[in-house]
């Protein structure tokens, strides 16, 4: 239960940092960011795979990078959710899913213990 915390806290810090860094992207604190890394984890884990399967063809065809498109489409599903985190359009939540990947690699291989989920 404390590693899922700890996930979480992390996830938050990563969506906190991304929206710091990009223009499009806006967050009004760090408890709303681990409010988006919680429904993002939801939204991942049941509507994700069910677009991926729709959607496989078209993954394949591109050799995989349909996956990022997906990604941003996550990010656009949160941001319908959540008032107080804004993605400006669909450019800006594709930036921040390759961005979010970024910091969110590099914060588990900085903070120890942090990949035992």
């Amino acid at each position: 239960m404390l590693s899922l915390i700890l996930y979480f806290l992390i996830n938050g810090l990563a969506v906190f940092i991304t929206a710091r860094i990009l223009k499009g992207v806006e967050i009004e604190n760090y408890a709303s960011a681990v409010l988006v890394s919680i429904l993002l984890a939801v939204v991942n884990t049941f509507v994700k795979p069910i677009l991926f399967f729709l959607t496989l063809p078209i993954t394949i065809l591109t050799l995989g990078l349909f996956i990022l498109i997906l990604n941003a489409l996550m990010l656009m599903i949160v941001n319908y959710f959540i008032d107080s985190f804004n993605v400006r359009n669909f450019g800006w939540a594709l930036l921040m899913s390759i961005v979010l990947s970024v910091i969110n690699a590099a914060l588990f291989l900085l903070i120890p213990g942090a990949m035992t989920l």
